[in-house]
């Protein structure tokens, strides 16, 4: 079967990188259709083709104005140059496609999926959500990453129920595995106490000032909140408390594994939304066997019943400073959460589980 997976703008390189690797392990020929990555080194193909269609005369540093206005201008010729290009393809599998408005009515001639990592617009601009609705209407097929997310688009948004497949976030093993991984920087090696970690990209919704009010009167830990922010973040800084390191940037791959592996325990405090699935930071915890604590938004809750997580109320300080300080305080409990990360890892939240249904739902669609 030839499949393109297809994300424009790289936005979730890990997952296409992940996916691919393991449709083409399963027996599908695969090519991954996306712009040049912006932010560093992208991973190396692993038993499939890549060809970078998109937004190729854009310039500008990655993330700035410049760049966005110039991709804008080049996504509806790209989005038309690749209708001819994905005639070779049986199936054509959308990651994200981001000018919702627009790219319903471009979409290849070809049983098409289209993968909700955001069940809606996390920051959405005026007509935005009303968009990404006609889209879920204008694709073949939807997959999202737990019952909740279909439950969301059914029951909430009217999406067709045939239309949409769970098929879980697969955990993200090939960052465990990775030649030439850089060690801490000095700064981070020095410390001695244990380390909870906060990783990626700093947005609103992902709860940083809650997380800050619930560390307080932690004393016998260092918090590390590492990613590229994507909002003001001095008001934080300058309110923190004196164990709390950050490093605002983006991480690579290479720097990735020393982190989590010097993490005694992850945290993801995430705020109340309906718009929000899964997490590729999770993935990536689950992954490296870590005891992470969660809010119980999106598809969280299902991580934490398969013994993966320990859950607490969204934007709730005390119960997130209670469980976190009892973690640090509890070898035990660390081990039996870390056991329980890699069990998923290796069973249902595994990229060969999550191929093996991808290809059956592409088979459907073949018919």
């Amino acid at each position: 079967m030839r499949v393109h997976i297809v994300d424009p703008s790289a936005f979730t390189l890990p997952y296409d990188h992940a996916l691919s690797a393991a449709l083409a392990a399963a027996g599908a020929d695969v090519e991954l259709i996306r712009s040049r990555f912006a932010y560093g080194e992208p991973p190396e193909p692993d038993g499939y083709a890549v060809r970078e269609l998109f937004y190729r005369h854009a310039r500008g540093a990655a993330g700035s104005r410049a760049r966005l206005a110039a991709k804008l201008v080049d996504h509806v010729p790209d989005m038309l140059r690749y209708r001819d290009v994905a005639r070779a393809a049986d199936v054509v599998h959308f990651q994200w496609l981001a000018v919702q408005a627009v790219d319903r009515w471009l979409l290849p001639r070809r049983p098409t999926v289209l993968t909700a990592h955001d069940l809606l617009p996390r920051e959405p601009r005026p007509g935005q959500a009303w968009s990404q609705r006609r889209l879920y209407d204008a694709v073949d097929a939807v997959v999202v990453h737990s019952q909740y997310g279909r439950d969301l688009l059914v029951s909430e948004l009217g999406v067709e129920p045939a239309k949409v497949r769970v098929i879980h976030h697969g955990a993200f093993r090939h960052l465990t595995l990775q030649p030439g991984e850089l060690p801490l920087p000095d700064e981070l090696r020095a410390v001695e106490s244990p380390v909870v970690l906060f990783f990626g990209l700093l947005r609103p919704y992902k709860g940083l000032d809650v997380l800050l009010d619930a560390w307080r009167g932690i004393d016998s830990a260092e918090l590390w909140i590492v990613g590229r922010p994507r909002m003001p973040i001095e008001p934080l800084r300058a309110g923190a408390p004196a164990n709390v390191r950050f490093v605002p940037r983006y991480v690579s791959d290479v720097e990735l594994p020393a982190l989590f592996r010097r993490a005694d325990v992850v945290v993801l405090p995430y705020s109340r939304t309906e718009r929000f699935d899964q997490s590729g930071v999770l993935a990536t915890a689950l992954a490296f066997g870590k005891p992470t604590v969660v809010s119980d938004v999106g598809g969280f809750g299902e991580v934490a019943a398969a013994g993966a997580a320990r859950l607490v109320p969204p934007n709730d300080p005390g119960a997130l400073h209670g469980a976190l300080e009892r973690l640090l305080g509890d070898p035990q409990e660390r081990e039996g959460l870390a056991w329980g990360a890699l069990a998923a890892a290796s069973g249902p939240y595994s990229w060969q589980e999550a191929a093996g249904q991808t290809l059956a739902l592409y088979r459907e669609l073949v018919g």
